[in-house]
């Protein structure tokens, strides 16, 4: 049996972890326990459950789950912190002799763990001056002079990634690209990647009914809670798709319909730009669904552990 994870991928809102838990309830045994391993940057968390669509406590007692709730969420996390946790998950599984299934939504931190990638330090002084500057667009403008090849592969609306780079340019005295191949190469790693494809009309609708369930299972309350606990939000965790926006409600600075509408056309926005990432991927088998993921991804996902 192969010790490597199978991993399954896709947007948000696509069906990944429906898929994940159902195969590892039909797949495991008590020989060969199958754990679910959440590749996901916001559902590591704690007390944002509702917004990241984390595993419920139900799931959790059904399927061993890791990498959700490891720091509270007005701490940082980094990818380095994720790739540890997530090395310290799949000894865990190999000690039981069980399998790892990764549901993954966080492009660059599934690629960190299966392609093992090599991470630049932190410079903590610097990322602090740099965060001094609000306008994201001068901060890319710096990156693109000082690493054209880094700012080529980043979003210019990703201010955290934007920030990342900078400060290990400046930080290391090096190119933030000269560490490693990066997210650009793509090793035979022998890790089997399984996509969740969904036209984009059906994507976007199921988006918008996710959203609307979120609100109706309390996602306010939720944000609310956070916006008032003593230490509050990371800027990080307060960039989370969802409590942005209802953040801004709460400050009196929108309506809650308005936040509601923002938030549906920001995950629609941000479900365009995961599957942007993932599809540069060729080791990326896809799968399109035209119905139901669990009936249509389950059997394919299901062989490659067995």
């Amino acid at each position: 049996m192969s010790t490597k994870p199978v991993v399954i991928v896709g947007p948000t809102a696509s069906g990944k972890s429906s898929v994940a838990m159902a195969v590892a309830q039909a797949e495991t045994s008590a020989s060969s326990p199958i754990h679910i391993v959440a590749v996901d940057a916001m559902q590591v968390y704690r007390d944002m459950n509702i917004g990241t669509a984390k595993p419920t406590t139900g799931d959790q007692a059904l399927v061993p789950h890791h990498c959700i709730d490891l720091v509270d969420s007005h701490e940082r996390f980094t990818v380095a912190e994720f790739k540890k946790s997530a090395t310290i998950a799949l000894e865990s599984i190999a000690k039981v002799n069980g399998r790892a299934l990764f549901v993954a939504g966080t492009g660059l931190y599934l690629t960190a763990v299966i392609d093992d990638l090599v991470l630049p330090g932190e410079f903590p002084e610097t990322r602090v001056l740099l965060e001094q500057e609000s306008n994201t667009a001068t901060l890319f403008a710096r990156l693109n002079d000082l690493d054209p090849d880094a700012a080529q592969k980043i979003e210019r609306s990703n201010r955290r990634r934007i920030v990342r780079a900078l400060e290990v340019c400046i930080g290391s005295g090096k190119p933030f690209s000269s560490f490693g191949p990066g997210t650009s190469a793509y090793p035979d790693n022998g890790v089997i990647q399984i996509g969740l494809r969904w036209s984009r009309e059906r994507l976007a609708q199921r988006v918008a009914d996710r959203v609307h369930t979120m609100m109706k299972e309390g996602l306010l309350a939720e944000v609310t809670a956070l916006r008032n606990s003593k230490q509050g939000l990371s800027r990080t965790a307060a960039q989370a798709l969802g409590y942005k926006e209802l953040l801004v409600h709460l400050d009196g600075k929108m309506s809650l319909d308005e936040a509601i509408n923002e938030t549906i056309i920001h995950t629609r926005q941000f479900a365009v730009r995961q599957e942007r990432w993932f599809r540069r991927d060729p080791r990326i088998k896809w799968v399109s669904i035209s119905e139901d993921p669990v009936a249509e991804i389950v059997p394919v996902v299901a062989k490659h552990l067995r």
